[in-house]
């Protein structure tokens, strides 16, 4: 079996190891590679917007555009890389005999004035954009999911668990509403960056001075905005060669919403239990030697995403706080895998809980049967509240004592004189002390009805 770089699958970006990211088309190195061919074409029809090329450079440049280019040799590009360090040079003959094959007097504007670091980095924020938006769709679906559980469950109790154990009580929509406020902090954060993305376009040294040469100063202050025009992004205020603050930026974006996905998944993974079995997944993955089982597969790979992506985030700050001089060394392809991992974890993990949100259901009936595992104990703080200041904080702590350890929290309460009067059976009702839950769960939904997010 061939293992070594001369294999053809060697540099292609499979999920065989990253289920998550398996079967997911987007930010592959395809999809990078033909922003970079997007990217060059879309210079050159800025040179002709902009009149510094004949009108025909347009033409042919959309002419191309308009090719097929998935014959495009990434393994190949790949490998070439290697000798010149960065994917564009090698590029650059199979763009520009394109352009030639349709008018070889067009090919000679392929590239002129700009440096590999323009095209690359042009391009990861194309793919970067495009990412955002279909990540959008994905968490906004992931919300409508969220917030039919938070509508259906709004007052439905279920324990509250802190450092694992059981605490307070709390509902099933507060719990819903908890995930739904996060996804869509996290939708309208990555939606922020997404219209920030500029282009890159600053020559050798970030100074436009080819572009200057060829034609005049104001004129080269002017092709960025056209160039970003071109592609859909923004114009950038200047070169951004060493000013990684896009990269952190986007990076930053997508930690957050797989974070927030990964939230989802493990509140899901640790419901999904047998002995709680407050969640319940359709189509479960089954298990190589226990039939029985049917594992949430998609929540536990939305928890791997959540596991991964904080180190990759930090090597995308590690490599942008080393960007020094005008053009980066190693910081900057440093870079370019930690950022492509990054948008595949948050697609792929917004496809995994688009998936498991569409098929969730919450069992009230078993969330109560839980929540009266204590046989009371779940209200000691309203218990506290209401029988210290009547009978003192030791013979109350040793009731309770006395209680968890042999039961028989509410004869214990009807017991004391000083309970005289009280409606025991209201006072130890988990369901009367949920506080807010309510309240909150209902600003929620409103908060993501307002924002156009349906169940």
């Amino acid at each position: 079996m061939p293992s070594d770089a001369s294999s053809p699958d060697f540099f292609s970006a499979g999920g065989l190891l990253s289920p998550v990211t398996g079967g997911i088309d987007g930010a592959s190195d395809h999809a990078v590679a033909f922003a970079m061919v997007t990217a060059e074409l879309a210079l050159l029809r800025a040179f002709a917007r902009e009149g510094l090329a004949p009108a025909a450079v347009g033409e042919v440049a959309w002419e191309a555009q308009r090719e097929p280019w998935f014959d495009l040799d990434v393994a190949g590009l790949a490998r070439a890389s290697v000798a010149d360090g960065n994917p564009v040079i090698p590029l650059l003959p199979q763009v520009r005999a394109r352009i030639a094959a349709i008018d070889p007097e067009a090919s000679i504007w392929v590239h002129r004035g700009a440096t590999s670091q323009d095209i690359l980095d042009t391009a990861l924020m194309m793919v970067g954009a495009d990412i955002c938006s279909r990540i959008d769709h994905l968490l906004r679906a992931v919300e409508g999911g969220v917030l039919r559980l938070a509508q259906q469950h709004r007052d439905d109790p279920a324990v509250a668990r802190t450092l694992t154990q059981h605490a307070v009580p709390t509902t099933i929509g507060l719990r819903a509403a908890r995930w739904l406020d996060a996804l869509g902090r996290v939708r309208r954060r990555l939606a922020s960056v997404a219209t920030q993305l500029p282009a890159q376009l600053g020559g050798a040294g970030g100074t436009l001075a080819s572009f200057v040469e060829l034609f005049g100063e104001d004129a080269a202050a002017a092709l960025p905005g056209a160039f970003a025009l071109e592609l859909g992004l923004r114009a950038p205020d200047a070169p951004w060669h060493t000013d990684r603050w896009p990269i952190l930026e986007l990076g930053d974006a997508l930690v957050a919403v797989v974070a927030a996905l990964g939230v989802v998944g493990s509140d899901v993974a640790q419901l999904a239990r047998t002995e709680l079995g407050e969640v319940s997944v359709a189509g479960g993955g089954g298990s190589s030697a226990m039939p029985q089982k049917q594992n949430p597969v998609d929540a536990v790979l939305l928890r791997s995403a959540a596991m991964r992506a904080p180190g990759l985030a930090a090597t995308l700050h590690l490599a942008a706080g080393l960007a020094v001089d005008e053009r980066p060394d190693g910081a900057w392809h440093a870079e370019w895998p930690a950022l492509q991992e990054l948008l595949r974890l948050a697609l792929g993990s917004g496809t995994r809980a688009a998936a498991l949100t569409s098929q969730l259901t919450l069992h009230p009936d078993r969330a109560r049967e839980n929540l009266e595992l204590t046989g009371g104990l779940v209200v000691s703080e309203r218990l506290a509240l209401v029988l210290v200041p009547r009978i003192g904080r030791e013979r109350f702590d040793a009731l309770i004592v006395a209680a968890a350890a042999e039961g028989g929290l509410a004869d214990r309460v009807r017991a004391l004189p000083e309970a005289a009067g009280l409606d025991v059976d209201a006072l130890l009702d988990p369901e009367q002390y949920t506080g807010l839950a309510g309240r909150i769960t209902e600003q929620a939904v409103r908060r993501a009805l307002q924002d156009g997010i349906r169940p």
